[in-house]
């Protein structure tokens, strides 16, 4: 699964499809259709089936391939839809836009279900504005015939022993994530002399690397033709592992971060009643353990781990970290003003 963690804003214009721009709802379709804006392959088909037939609310789905596409979208004024579903810094940015709902929990049932990590987040207090869905965190995906040892740390991606064999992904904020970890900084800091050290650790790596990559690392960790990778956990993470028993996904000792994937309600959506009932439909454990089961994705829903049909998913470390290796990791938030030296670093480092 690929992911958006930088916060750099979209310029380019965004086309608006007409099968997302229809379904906004309005006059005599309100509340008969929904128009979902999320991201690719982590809304199960089967969910989408299953709300429809018991509602009779017709469900269009249209995917995004980063949070600065949904913003801009929705930034256009003319999106279209009704229920938005953004990481955790993008909640913050579509809040501080006016463009998400504060929502109404008497009219959300389950949220009693969710895990207590995603119960009051760091990114959306009470979750006012969110219902996180899925989670994941950024680790190391790493094929030990090819190391020769145990990975556990994001300095072993900063080993002269791999050099040619290392893959960072291709994200900014994610890269930063190892840089600062790595020199003993938190992914949260706004200091500029902080984020200097980061930039420092990237342009120092940069000459071991084989490459950014964010598309298709995991195929080359599994097939030896990479040693070690920077990777998110979740499905790609759990297929690489699945398929090849020297390949591991581990949380580095440093902390690494969290990632959660929340539904929002798009504020002045004509279809609220349609939205509200989907995110009561997505809180019930036996369609929130569909997400495990059909996208090999982490549920933060803590009542669904049960009803997950195979098991073996729930204590694969790929897909669900094991909680004790999440004791340092953080949420990686909105860096606000910044967000200009993790900028400044990020160009310099691409062209060294």
């Amino acid at each position: 699964m690929q992911r958006s963690a930088s916060i750099v804003a979209a310029t380019a214009a965004v086309v608006l499809l007409a099968t997302g721009c229809s379904a906004g709802g309005s006059g005599e379709d309100a509340d008969t259709t929904l128009s979902i804006y999320g991201w690719s392959g982590e809304v199960p088909d089967g969910v989408i089936a299953a709300f429809e037939e018991e509602t009779g609310i017709e469900v269009t789905f249209d995917s995004f391939d980063s949070n600065e596409t949904m913003i801009a979208q929705l930034d256009s004024g003319q999106s279209g839809y009704d229920v938005v579903q953004p990481s955790q810094y993008a909640v913050q940015l579509l809040v501080q836009r006016g463009l998400v709902a504060e929502l109404d929990h008497d009219r959300i049932e389950g949220l009693d279900n969710l895990a207590d990590t995603f119960v009051d987040p760091s990114f959306d207090p009470g979750n006012q504005y969110s219902v996180p869905f899925a989670w994941g965190t950024t680790g190391i995906l790493y094929n030990e015939a090819c190391t020769g040892r145990e990975i556990t740390s994001w300095a072993d991606l900063w080993d002269p022993e791999f050099a040619g064999k290392v893959y960072m992904l291709d994200n900014m904020l994610s890269a930063y994530i190892a840089g600062m970890q790595v020199s003993g900084l938190s992914i949260l800091s706004t200091d500029e002399a902080e984020i200097e050290e980061g930039t420092q650790a990237l342009l120092d790596q940069k000459p071991l690397l084989a490459g950014y990559n964010s598309t298709n690392a995991a195929d080359l960790v599994g097939a030896g033709d990479a040693c070690i990778a920077q990777a998110y956990s979740g499905s790609s993470a759990a297929q690489a592992t699945a398929a090849n028993p020297d390949v591991h996904f581990v949380q580095p000792e440093e902390g690494g971060t969290l990632w959660t994937d929340s539904f929002s309600i798009v504020e002045g959506t004509q279809n609220e009643d349609a939205a509200y009932q989907w995110l009561s439909f997505t809180l019930r454990p036996e369609i929130a353990a569909m997400l495990t089961d059909e996208a090999n994705l982490a549920t933060t829903n803590e009542a669904a781990l049960a009803e997950v049909q195979d098991q073996s998913l729930v204590t694969n470390p790929a897909i669900f970290v094991p909680q004790e290796d999440l004791t340092n990791a953080e949420f990686l938030v909105d860096p606000g003003s910044a967000l200009a030296y993790f900028q400044d670093g990020w160009t310099r480092v691409r062209a060294s």
